[in-house]
């Protein structure tokens, strides 16, 4: 069993790339904080096309602003996974930013993904968004300083979200801002443009209690020369764990990589969790499917991959079942969103709740039940 020991509650949104006509509004608002302190609220409805424009958007007594935004929201739909042209989408601003103002362009793009069923934020609270970009079209996201967040502004309340371009400044930490790059950090995907691939997975963490979650493990990887690393395991990283969890982190990755027949010797690798304190070995087969996706071994889902499963035998591409299958299926089926991917042990299929499957269809995921790595 997989249990956390210090867990932290996230307001961050999921995200979804399949639509679903129960989970896509009609309305969404995003919300970014203007250089002059004032806050703009970015609406997006959503219509039938009917023959007209795939975006229209609108900023009173701001033409050059609504243009922009047009521009913004089209160039950042080329790195969504699926096209669908059938809804015509409207944005508005209920004020005009200034004129060299464009922090505001992360809120557009993602009031445009809310709208469509693309991004689903956290049920409670407000999402606010500050980045612009002059590369939409890769999906990278910029920034400037992080926005305020609720214990210096008033208009921020603590259980609002904010998702900000660009990296962390020093020191800087809040669980209430998320920080990305990339339009595909959303899901967890690896960023294409960039010579570091980056890609999460997802593993039910499961303690008994209200904090039961779906925790993050990511691995970051950049190609190496053959010999720039005297094994595999000196070449793979884990800051934030203890030495036994780190070991751990490297003979997995190591054994499933040796499994890969040319999947050694090759890269030099960062693994990072959402949540660094916890206890077993099911977040195994999260960690093993973030890697091979990082890595160009897995089709990339549409949504985020969730995954529990740990293994004795790595090097042989086995996948072992774990402890708690009943409270992690529960809670996998609590949060699944369309598009998520859902891997579970193959020991599990016989034993899998009337209906469940059916029931992660109806929400847009799909499963798989399996014994072994490279055969999904």
């Amino acid at each position: 069993m997989t249990t956390p020991i210090t867990p932290t509650p996230s307001t961050m949104p999921t995200v979804s790339s399949t639509l679903s006509a129960s989970h896509v509004p009609a309305n969404a608002e995003c919300r970014s904080v203007l250089a002059d302190g004032r806050v703009v609220t970015i609406t997006a409805s959503r219509r039938p096309r009917a023959n007209r424009a795939d975006v229209k958007c609108t900023v009173a007594g701001a033409p050059a602003v609504a243009e922009r935004m047009q521009e913004v929201v089209r160039l950042a739909r080329h790195t969504e996974v699926r096209l669908d042209s059938r809804d015509q989408v409207v944005l508005s601003m209920d004020i005009p930013p200034g004129a060299a103002d464009r922090d505001w362009e992360l809120a557009a793009v993602l009031a445009d993904r809310m709208v469509r069923g693309l991004f689903q934020p956290a049920p409670t609270g407000r999402v606010y968004a500050q980045g612009w970009s002059d590369s939409w079209h890769l999906g990278r996201v910029q920034g400037g300083p992080t926005p305020a967040t609720a214990g210096t502004q008033p208009h921020i309340a603590p259980e609002d979200s904010i998702i900000a371009g660009g990296p962390a400044a020093n020191g800087e930490a809040s669980p209430q801002i998320q920080h990305i790059a990339h339009l595909g950090a959303l899901s967890g995907h690896a960023d294409p443009s960039a010579a570091v691939s980056t890609v999460r997975a997802w593993f039910p963490l499961h303690s008994g209690g209200v904090h039961d979650s779906l925790a993050w493990v990511e691995v970051s990887v950049f190609p190496i020369e053959s010999d720039a690393a005297a094994t595999e395991e000196d070449s793979i990283a884990a800051p934030g764990l203890d030495l036994s969890a780190q070991l751990e982190v490297r003979q997995t990755l190591a054994g499933a990589r040796h499994f890969d027949g040319k999947g050694l010797g090759r890269w030099r690798s960062v693994v990072r969790f959402g949540q660094a304190r916890f206890q077993g070995g099911s977040y195994q087969l999260a960690l093993v499917m973030a890697d091979r996706l990082a890595r160009g071994r897995e089709f990339v889902p549409r949504g985020r991959l969730i995954a529990t499963g740990c293994s004795s035998a790595w090097h042989a591409g086995r996948v072992d079942t774990v402890e708690g299958r009943e409270p992690k299926l529960e809670l996998i089926l609590k949060q699944a969103v369309p598009g998520d991917r859902v891997l579970l042990p193959k020991a599990w299929q016989g034993e899998l709740p009337a209906g469940f499957a059916a029931e992660l269809r109806q929400k847009g995921a799909t499963l798989a039940c399996i014994d072994r790595i490279g055969m999904i």
